[in-house]
């Protein structure tokens, strides 16, 4: 796993931001080989957990990666319930910040298909491989096709092993 990728997770975790691990990402937990360029994660887009977001990040300095002058992140009362979704480059990475993931739900439904792991002694949550399978046959791009049939080569050696 990608030391800035799991910094990225880190930095999130201890400061108590509410989230998930979706995408290839969280495939790669799960045992894929497939090479990601980002984090995804499904989290809660209520004001206050952003600014959690916000402060967990600060020090890496991230700004928007889909504004024309990658404009810094500055949540405030003001704008903070106004994103669904934050695109992030980061010193260490990029990170993207969703609050649905299609063929799932919404944070509380993803929170809910999600199990608690341990990476470098910090837990932190990640989707299971089922709502992962599911989430990648929506998609339906060419990457999540081929992810999928990983997953699916996993989730039945983990049957056999049961």
């Amino acid at each position: 796993m990608s030391k800035s990728f799991i910094t990225l997770l880190e930095l999130l975790a201890k400061n108590d931001v509410d989230f998930v691990i979706v995408g290839g990402f969280a495939g790669v937990v799960h045992g894929c080989t497939y090479v990601t360029q980002d984090v995804d994660v499904c989290c809660d887009f209520s004001p206050a957990n952003l600014k959690k977001l916000q402060k967990a990040l600060k020090d890496v300095h991230p700004v928007h990666r889909m504004t024309p002058n990658h404009l810094k992140l500055e949540l405030n009362d003001d704008n903070a319930g106004q994103f669904k979704n934050l695109y992030l480059d980061t010193d260490i990475g990029q990170l993207d910040c969703l609050s649905f993931i299609e063929g799932v739900g919404d944070f509380e439904i993803v929170n809910g298909k999600s199990q608690l792991i341990e990476v470098e002694s910090v837990k932190i949550r990640v989707l299971d491989i089922e709502s992962l399978i599911e989430a990648k046959k929506a998609m339906n791009r060419p990457h999540d096709l081929q992810m999928l049939e990983q997953l699916k080569k996993i989730k039945q050696a983990n049957k056999k092993t049961d």
